[in-house]
């Protein structure tokens, strides 16, 4: 079971109420505030409490010794559950959204995952690296091939594709289309094992990405398929939302230059792909294959770093467009990270194993 990144006591999201009200607050504060709505509480409570917001990057601390004082992170926003149900029963046209690029966004992608995130994710990378090195060179090639199958399948599935995964593994497998569709759905699906195939065969080169890389796998992507290739001129709208990406080729370049320099600053393999998976679908910088694209930048980043791929084969498609809408008009990546957190975790205990 994926560790829960939602759950907060009701004294904890006392306290972010608290810092909600009255920003800069001591200890002594806070802990007067909670005992009038819980009665009586031990500073050692409210001490654990605070350090699981602190680890959850809700809060910060500053100030020493008696002098400390707390206050919501600039990344809270960012951060912080939304019910995600109740926030899509509202109409596209009522939400209240940010219609428009935040270039400040840039900054505030940091510390995505919490200590405890970030320990499951490394443990479940550990329980894949045991599993694979046990395994001979005939079985790992069968089970990439089933990977490949299954992301392909499910990628496609996402951008509407009819396709059914046994149909997909007897185009992967066969060349052989499946009746009844069109033939772009057959495109879409070899073009994914295509990129997928460059990918792998050169996992090494994306430690370090950059434009022209995620411009590679775009075009793998997207030929034949009617897409401009490269970064767009024109304007693009998207389903569902009233956010509109930047139109503007020249801040295009360099949103995506800056995306590029911040995924290669960063440490954490897996703070690297969420970083770039939603910052590609943030930006929109193609005409078309955003999201496709997105997807396999962040399984090439994963991939580079010895860390498990995701397939989504289990995720619901519409579950996956909402945590990419919800950082579009909301700036906020909660929902996103923990269905990366099931996927990875799906996916560590799908694949490469023996038992």
């Amino acid at each position: 079971m994926a560790v829960n990144t939602e759950k907060l006591n009701k004294r904890q999201d006392k306290i972010l109420e608290i810092l909600d009200k009255k920003g800069r607050v001591f200890i002594s504060q806070i802990l007067e505030d909670v005992r009038l709505s819980f009665g009586e509480i031990s500073k050692v409570t409210i001490n654990r409490d605070l350090a699981k917001l602190l680890d959850m990057g809700f809060i910060a601390r500053y100030g020493k010794a008696r002098a400390i004082f707390y206050e919501l992170s600039p990344q809270y926003n960012f951060l912080k559950r939304i019910d995600q149900e109740k926030y899509f029963l509202t109409d596209t046209d009522k939400r209240a959204a940010k219609e428009n690029f935040n270039f400040e966004i840039f900054p505030i992608l940091k510390n995505i995952f919490t200590e405890s995130e970030k320990k499951f994710l490394h443990d479940l990378n550990n329980e894949y690296r045991k599993n694979i090195a046990g395994l001979s060179e005939d079985i790992k090639k069968r089970e990439f091939e089933r990977l490949i199958i299954e992301l392909s399948w499910k990628s496609s599935q996402i951008e509407g594709n009819t396709y059914s995964l046994l149909e997909t593994e007897s185009l992967i497998k066969e060349k052989k289309e499946a009746a009844g569709h069109k033939k772009e759905e057959a495109v879409m699906i070899l073009n994914h094992k295509e990129a997928l195939d460059y990918i792998y065969g050169d996992r090494n080169s994306f430690k370090t990405i950059s434009i022209s890389k995620i411009e590679d796998i775009h075009y793998l992507l997207t030929k034949d398929l009617g897409i401009s290739r490269n970064l767009r001129k024109t304007a693009v709208g998207i389903t569902g939302t009233k956010y509109k990406p930047l139109d503007n080729e020249f801040q295009i370049r360099e949103t995506l230059e800056k995306t590029c320099d911040l995924v290669n600053k960063e440490n954490d393999p897996f703070s690297k792909a969420v970083i770039l998976m939603i910052l590609i679908a943030y930006i929109q910088p193609f005409e078309d294959g955003n999201k496709r694209t997105s997807r396999l930048a962040g399984n090439a980043i994963l991939a580079a770093h010895n860390a498990c791929s995701l397939s989504y084969r289990n995720v619901d498609e519409a579950e996956y467009k909402k945590a990419v809408i919800l950082f579009y008009e909301q700036n906020n990546i909660n929902y996103f990270k923990k269905l990366f957190i099931e996927q990875f975790e799906f996916a560590v205990k799908n694949y490469f194993r023996t038992n």
